[in-house]
């Protein structure tokens, strides 16, 4: 699958569960919205992430990637220990050059 490199780093680090490669995927003064939350900078992404992936212990499998005016859409299996899981969840992905400046999830 052709994804935009801080993309693929995102997945890549979130696949090996390591966080400090996760985080450098995103600008200083990026915003994540998930399940209704937004968290905004790298402390509070780090936080909502490391949070997550320990809470529902989630495996992400990217599926499909669209590619929008300036949104890139990927949709995955996310896998994990939550109700109706294995899940087909939306990721999508604002860039600012070569860093994530916004990521929406949505189920």
């Amino acid at each position: 699958m052709n994804l935009p490199s801080p993309i693929q780093a995102y997945f890549a680090a979130d696949e090996r569960s390591d966080g400090e490669a996760l985080i450098q995927a995103f600008a200083a003064d990026a915003i994540v919205k998930d399940e209704g939350r937004t968290y905004a900078g790298h402390h509070a992404i780090s936080a909502w992430w490391r949070e997550t992936k320990d809470k529902y212990q989630t495996v992400l499998e990217p599926l499909e990637v669209g590619n929008g005016d300036d949104v890139a859409t990927v949709r995955a299996r996310v896998t994990g220990q939550f109700p109706g899981s294995p899940a087909i969840i939306t990721f999508m992905f604002r860039l600012n050059g070569d860093r994530i400046s916004r990521l929406d999830i949505e189920a």
